[in-house]
């Protein structure tokens, strides 16, 4: 007896000396929190020279590196495929949105509309290699069961499957009978169909709350030991622009002045912030109903209104990321956790009174959309180009271009082991580097071809460890060519060079280096290597899949 009896306890012993082995290993591997902003201007926080009071968010970029070369796909399923894939989007399922496909994509591969089961996931391969996996917000991946985030290696979800949907609730609270003033939205929660939602519903507050649930939930449970792989997916300040009257009431009148005048304080203020060498000369926005001195008084009224909401809806989620990073301090875990913040694409500066986005035009005509109830749940409107073009100065256009003010999203990288590079990294960087960079920082392999029995595609994106460490002075080399397409627009990226088209069937030729704005076309100039870099894209399309569409199924 007193044999086993010594044996039992050595045994025990060894098993808790395992144990706190294993809690140690895990501990040394970093916790990741990805945020995304969907349809968020560069210059819209002020650690990037914006106005809105985004504190929580400025203080994160403050203790880490902000890039000022982050690029994304030009709208914002795209993007999310090539972020949860490490690969090009036309690999990922997504060569183009869902809601816009061409009748000549239709069918095709890389065009399925949901994210492909050919790739392996980010949280399937961290849950895999010993993460809990947590997600709230918009997933726009697919709307089936086999394709809901919970499938996806999500361990715990509360998700909006579709793009967009009404910042309120409207039809899934109080009041069923108003998803005739609404547009449809399907929320799943760990799987499973939700046949309402909280009588408090508002986007950011509520995805916020869900994550912070799961974080506190798992973290007192069997796993808590596992690091943590977080997704907090915002639908803000996408629109319908809503928000809560609060937050609306800060910003009255501080837009009266118009987006001529606020285009120009942001771009000196990127300047002070060392974030933009004074010398760019920033592309001309493309303004169809005039600059702001042009605009009747009602119009320039209502603009100013709707940038005030969507100033708001910002602020909302700055708070909202407060009440995240509160959470994890108190939860012993921000110390050990790595925070990617990035938009999911350039600023939205879709029209909705232009006859080109004839669905969106419907669901803004069947709105109250009177100046009195602008921003409320029963609104439907956008800012439009002329704030989006003071969002993404001094870059060329807006959301869905595959020009930089199209693709050059705000973005910085805050936490553990990421060394001792400067606060402002210039080098050009793709969404499509997440997953690798997480493997990297996780130390976990990636996958060559195989991943839980099936085949998978082979990661495209780079990691940035050694950029961020000091090994590397780049990511990309001046040989690595990296290519964009959606809705017909075009780019590819190759050194210092650039060619982009922006739906028009024109290719143009940049040094963004020396031109980030777009405004130098040297195609003329330079002809041999203008003919090298469309020659370089057309390998591009041929590689990935690109399909360029027969109609422009998405016209901003």
């Amino acid at each position: 007896m007193r044999h086993l009896l010594l044996s039992l306890a050595a045994a025990t012993a060894l098993s808790g000396a395992l144990s706190g082995a294993v809690q140690a290993k895990e501990a040394e591997r970093p916790n990741f929190l990805v945020i995304v902003a969907d349809d968020l201007g560069y210059s819209d926080i002020g650690a990037f020279g914006g106005e809105i009071a985004t504190p929580n968010l400025d203080a994160l970029a403050a203790n880490g590196v902000r890039f000022t070369s982050f690029h994304t796909a030009p709208t914002c399923s795209p993007t999310r495929a090539t972020l949860m894939a490490g690969t090009d989007n036309h690999r990922a399922g997504l060569g183009t949105m869902a809601e816009a496909l061409a009748p000549n994509q239709r069918g095709k591969p890389g065009h399925e509309g949901y994210l492909s089961t050919k790739v392996a996931a980010l949280p399937e391969l961290l849950q895999a290699g010993g993460y809990r996996t947590l997600m709230a917000g918009k997933w726009h991946l697919g709307l089936t069961p086999e394709q809901d985030p919970h499938a996806r290696g999500f361990q715990h979800t509360f998700a909006l499957l579709q793009g967009g949907h009404n910042h309120f609730g409207l039809g899934l609270t109080q009041d069923p009978a108003a998803d005739a003033r609404a547009f449809g939205a399907t929320y799943t929660e760990d799987g499973h169909t939700l046949a309402r939602l909280p009588d408090d519903f508002y986007s950011s507050d509520t995805f916020a709350t869900k994550l912070i649930e799961q974080l506190r939930g798992t973290k007192a449970g069997k796993d808590g030991a596992k690091p943590f792989f977080a997704y907090l997916a915002f639908t803000a300040p996408h629109w319908p622009l809503q928000a809560r009257p609060e937050d609306i009431a800060k910003y009255r009148g501080r837009y009266d002045a118009g987006f001529d005048v606020l285009r120009r304080e942001r771009l000196q203020r990127q300047v002070e912030l060392g974030l933009l060498d004074p010398a760019v000369i920033p592309h001309e926005p493309d303004l169809p109903k005039g600059h702001w001195d042009q605009l009747s008084a009602e119009d320039k009224r209502t603009a100013a209104r709707d940038m005030e909401i969507y100033a708001a809806m910002v602020d909302r989620l700055d708070q909202n990321v407060g009440r995240v990073i509160q959470t994890l301090k108190e939860t012993g875990e921000y110390d050990n956790t790595v925070i990617l913040f990035l938009a999911d694409n350039g600023a939205e500066g879709v029209d909705f009174t232009s006859p080109k986005v004839a669905g969106f035009k419907s669901l803004a005509d069947a709105a109250d959309n009177s100046f009195a109830n602008r921003g409320k749940a029963t609104s439907f409107v956008a800012y439009g180009p002329g704030w989006a073009q003071a969002a993404t100065a001094p870059s060329w256009r807006y959301k869905a271009y595959a020009s930089e003010g199209g693709t050059r999203a705000v973005s910085f990288l805050t936490g553990k082991g990421l060394g001792q590079r400067k606060p402002v990294a210039g080098a050009f960087l793709s969404v499509a580097d997440v997953l690798p960079t997480f493997l990297d920082l996780a130390r976990l392999p990636q996958p060559k071809g195989r991943f839980q029995g099936r085949d998978v595609e082979p990661i495209r994106g780079k990691s940035w460890v050694p950029y961020l460490t000091g090994k590397a002075d780049h990511v990309y080399g001046p040989n690595d060519a990296y290519g964009v397409e959606l809705f017909g627009s075009r780019a590819l990226r190759q050194g210092d060079w650039k060619i982009t088209d922006i739906g028009d069937g024109q290719w143009k030729l940049f040094n963004i280096a020396r031109d980030p704005g777009e405004t130098r076309d040297l195609s003329t100039a330079d002809p041999a290597l203008f003919q090298r870099l469309q020659q370089a894209w057309d390998r591009y399309a041929a590689e990935v899949g690109v399909i360029l569409p027969d109609f422009k199924a998405y016209q901003p």
